[in-house]
């Protein structure tokens, strides 16, 4: 028995006798359909149908199609590439003429856009020779950047200079009922604190903290922040390569480097900020501004700065999980797996460290810090400085470190 063809939506009953129908596109009105508009039912067979069929409904689904995956933007590198081959056609089809339906301007190929659409999964090794071109001619260009919202860094919000955690530095248990009330007063992405009580440091030393470990707390608080700034508060996306920026600019953490100014401390991480692999993101400018933030941060107190280098300590034990799944030589491998266990390390200690200390001193550091910067800018752009100069200008420095 032949096969029946509809034109239109009614329900049919479908057995053994009379066999399933085929829909007809509702578009063309010439082939079978074998698609369905996620918004509107409607029926159609290929893709410039599709595109066809309503641009009202095109353009509102592939908008509520970026905004959806942005907010569920997973920690792969799979998903970040199919959240960045979804923006791409979205800005290809805003560019498209609809006038001239023989010239294929879409960057994609219909396969690759089928498959988008139906939710499978895209990535950058999927995409033809012709494909990788234009898309990396699209990330080249800059509209990738335009379409992503810029990101506001937490410690900048007023919601920072509330943040309280327990007398032993835990993070205080927060009942439900009142997690609702706050939450347009404390955004989520104000880092946590830590889960278990903070120890004293008798318990990890025997003698006293040395003195310099101000000035190793500003190196590392210019490291995060010169980190989520890069990554747009988003480290989660990336956490090894995360982790791998705060070791390049972090002399503490990365070079097992022993600063013994605050100004020995700033100029290492601006020389690292005007190297040439930093050097596009905004050089010496890009740099002062994160002098900045560190001097946000240290005014916020010890309860600010434990979040902070309680996110640092996640990211870098992120990282340090994410090495295990991938597939390096094994002794680089091991190498970077030693130098994160020891960041990490130091980070926890440094966290202690911060617990113990009095907000007036942490408000001295950034008065230091804010002094030091001033110093820099006359410099009047210089983007390295000699160690002569460094150390001239740090005995000064030292005796100040060592009143705290």
């Amino acid at each position: 028995m032949a096969e029946t063809i509809r034109t239109s939506e009614k329900p049919s009953n479908s057995s053994s006798l009379n066999p399933p129908s085929r829909i007809i596109c509702h578009v063309c009105q010439k082939q079978f359909s074998q698609y369905t508009c996620p918004r509107c039912n409607s029926r159609y067979c290929s893709l410039p149908c599709y595109k066809s069929h309503s641009i009202r409904c095109t353009e509102s689904f592939m908008r509520e199609n970026v905004v959806e995956e942005l907010r569920h933007l997973q920690s792969d590198d799979q998903t970040k590439w199919k959240m960045l081959e979804i923006l791409k056609r979205f800005h290809s089809e805003d560019e498209t003429e609809p006038l001239d339906e023989d010239v294929d301007d879409s960057i994609l190929s219909d396969d690759t856009i089928q498959k988008i659409l139906s939710g499978g999964e895209v990535n950058f090794n999927d995409l033809s020779l012709e494909e990788k071109k234009r898309f990396q001619r699209f990330l080249a260009s800059g509209e990738l950047s335009k379409m992503i919202e810029p990101w506001d860094p937490w410690w900048l919000k007023p919601a920072a200079r509330t943040i309280c955690l327990s007398k032993d530095g835990a993070q205080l248990i927060q009942p439900m009922a009142n997690r609702e009330d706050l939450e347009s007063d404390q955004p989520s992405d104000i880092p946590c604190g830590p889960k278990t009580p903070l120890p004293s440091l008798r318990m990890l030393i025997s003698t006293e903290p040395s003195p310099l470990l101000a000035v190793h707390l500003v190196d590392i608080i210019y490291s995060y922040c010169f980190t989520l700034r890069v990554y747009n508060g988003d480290w989660q996306s990336d956490a090894v390569g995360s982790a791998m920026v705060v070791l390049s600019i972090s002399s503490v953490l990365g070079q097992a480097g022993q600063p013994e100014t605050v100004q020995e401390a700033l100029c290492y991480c601006l020389e690292q900020t005007c190297s040439p692999a930093y050097r596009h993101i905004g050089g010496l400018q890009f740099g002062l501004a994160l002098v900045d933030d560190i001097t946000n941060l240290l005014s916020l107190g010890s309860p600010a700065l434990i979040c902070m280098l309680c996110d640092l300590q996640r990211m870098i034990m992120a990282a340090g999980r994410e090495l295990k799944s991938e597939k390096q030589r094994k002794l680089r491998k091991s190498e970077t797996k030693s130098k994160l266990k020891l960041a990490e390390r130091k980070v926890y200690f440094i966290m202690c460290w911060v617990h113990e200390q009095p907000n007036k001193a942490l408000s001295s550091l950034a008065a230091i810090v804010s002094a030091e910067k001033s110093s820099l800018m006359e410099y009047g752009g210089n983007k390295s400085f000699s160690r002569t100069e460094k150390n001239a200008a740090g005995n000064k420095g030292k005796a100040l470190i060592e009143e705290m």
